[in-house]
């Protein structure tokens, strides 16, 4: 590894205003970290979104489930609202990685890094999935562009995704 600035934000607002100029957001790190062992990855500023509130959780919002982007494999697998709503989600969530995976990585980092090896950018895709960010929503046909690579545009974050309760 190398020397890199490494900020812990609280809020959304604190997390974008350290994003601005070239600050790569970490989520669970499970892509981006192995990334940067590899020297594949070399951010200057890593902005760890892990302590933003706002950015975790699950909540049902009419006809779609929201997950938070810094909600954990784990407890999307767990929790209530997706295994009664999106049960195919809540399985798939519990079978990614390994315990250890299941407990750090995110659903957010997984779909803003569209690691092909990833599980969630599939089910996005499946379930017509909404990715919202701090400035936009794009819908999840528009969102993969390809390989690692997505409509996410420098300094955007991810703050959830909404996900149509199938019928």
């Amino acid at each position: 590894m190398y020397a890199f600035a490494y900020e812990r934000p609280t809020t959304l607002a604190d997390a974008i205003k350290q994003l601005a100029g070239g600050g790569q957001a970490l989520a669970g790190g499970q892509t981006l970290l192995a990334s940067m062992k590899q020297r594949l990855a070399s951010p200057e500023k890593l902005v760890d979104l892990g302590r933003v509130a706002e950015l975790n959780g699950v909540c049902q919002d009419g006809q779609s489930l929201v997950i938070g982007a810094t909600t954990r494999h784990a407890d999307v697998a767990e929790n209530a609202l997706v295994r009664q709503h999106i049960p195919a989600l809540a399985e798939l969530a519990g079978q990614i990685g390994d315990k250890q995976v299941r407990a750090m990585g995110t659903l957010g980092g997984s779909v803003a890094n569209n690691d092909p090896a990833a599980c969630y950018p599939s089910a996005v895709l499946a379930l017509g999935a909404t990715v919202i960010t701090h400035q936009r929503k794009i819908a999840a046909d528009d969102f993969f562009t390809g390989m690692y690579s997505t409509a996410l545009q420098e300094g955007e974050v991810i703050t959830s995704i909404a996900f149509p309760i199938p019928q």
